[in-house]
């Protein structure tokens, strides 16, 4: 994202001494992406950002997965992962509900703060489904609530702070890759282009560097291990991570509110690509938001039924009343899994029901991926067993 923002305390010129009040110099980091081909940017630390004192290996969430076979379509329930729990946190609480090679996706219902962290195997886009939270991070804090995307560069050092009396719930969405709005909404330089849905003007960026005090202070980092399998590590640092005086450039956590998209709508049914929001490597994300749907006289404004030859489909309702979904038991926090290879669409009357509907009020978050999807702890113990034969109206005589 080539959307230049500038914090705090920088020289001048970049890689050039910057001295403290007292005389000494602060330490220049520079994160980047692609091997320094691709946007970066540049801060100015207290201390050494490469001092350690202490690694240890790190014991992560389960991160074992299920192939889905036999192939079925999928409902998750992700409101019954944490019915009558309290005390985890935004990070460690995570419970996998589905993933592969590119892209894992997890779900949390957290209370507590959690450990200073970073992913080093991907950039992280965080979807808020409730509740409220301060995100510190190493480029500053962003204060963050329903509806917000959050989108944290890999490596990004942070820690999630809830605040409020609602607990916060978070849908997770780990790359293996860096996430970044769709390429075709932005010119050759990174702007972003007049036909996009959203603009910069609906970014927030961190609006001051966020220092922190504190010596032999443990951060979390889950990294690539053998084959590329995720591990973790436990870095103690001498001093607190959160030094940095200013720094400046196009690398940076952000925040984007669902309710600033602005929904492309047509005469006819529109395809899923009007909804992208971001993509990633083997994936894409989308959402389906309250709007004016199809208004030619003939129209049917729920999708048409489809064959997802190259792709698993999920979907995560979080708001309103998906239409296509009546009568099939998904509610507010259930997830669908649309395989490739199992043509689906609307439940049985849906596709009747919506003619002459002029306006959806739902919304959904939807991962489209290139990769077969398979179920993590979490997705296999929020399974609704009922729903892949909810178009027939049968289940299975086995």
């Amino acid at each position: 994202m080539a959307y230049y923002r500038r914090l705090g305390s920088v020289p001048h010129k970049r890689h050039t001494q910057h001295r403290t009040p007292d005389g000494g110099l602060y330490y220049e980091e520079l994160m980047g992406e692609e091997g320094f081909f691709s946007d970066s940017s540049l801060l100015y630390h207290r201390h050494i950002p490469s001092a350690i004192v202490d690694a240890a290996a790190w014991e992560l969430p389960d991160q074992a997965t299920t192939p889905n076979h036999p192939l079925k379509p999928r409902h998750l329930k992700l409101h019954t992962l944490f019915a009558g729990q309290d005390g985890a946190d935004a990070v460690t609480g995570r419970r996998l509900v589905l993933g592969n090679a590119d892209v894992r996706i997890s779900y949390v219902v957290a209370t507590a703060a959690s450990p200073l962290y970073r992913n080093a195997l991907g950039d992280e886009c965080v979807y808020v489904e409730s509740g409220n939270a301060v995100v510190e991070t190493v480029f500053g804090a962003l204060t963050v609530g329903q509806g917000d995307y959050v989108l944290l560069p890999r490596a990004t050092t942070h820690r999630w702070v809830p605040t409020g009396e609602e607990p916060l719930r978070a849908y997770c969405i780990e790359a293996n890759s860096h996430i970044s709005p769709a390429k075709r909404y932005l010119s050759k330089y990174g702007q972003f282009l007049e036909h996009a849905p959203y603009c910069e003007r609906d970014l927030r960026g961190p609006d001051e560097p966020f220092v922190a005090e504190g010596v032999d202070v443990d951060v979390l980092v889950k990294h690539r291990g053998a084959q590329g399998a995720p591990v973790g590590t436990r870095y103690t640092y001498p001093h607190h991570p959160f030094d940095v005086v200013g720094w400046d450039g196009c690398l940076y956590p952000y925040a984007f509110n669902v309710a600033d998209f602005e929904p492309i709508t047509g005469r006819v049914h529109q395809p899923p690509p009007v909804h992208q929001v971001f993509e990633g490597d083997n994936f894409v994300i989308c959402n389906f938001v309250p709007r004016k749907v199809d208004y030619h006289p003939l129209s049917i404004p729920v999708p048409y039924y489809h064959s997802n030859v190259d792709s698993d489909e999920v979907m995560f309702y979080c708001g309103g009343n998906y239409e296509a979904r009546k009568g099939s038991g998904i509610g507010q926090g259930s997830i669908s899994l649309h395989p490739g290879g199992h043509a689906h669409g609307p439940q049985p009357g849906a596709y009747e029901r919506s003619i002459g509907v002029h306006f959806f009020d739902e919304l959904a978050v939807m991962v489209d991926t290139f990769r077969p999807l398979e179920l993590g702890e979490g997705g296999l113990a929020a399974e609704d067993p009922a729903y892949a034969w909810t178009w027939s109206g049968r289940e299975p005589a086995s």
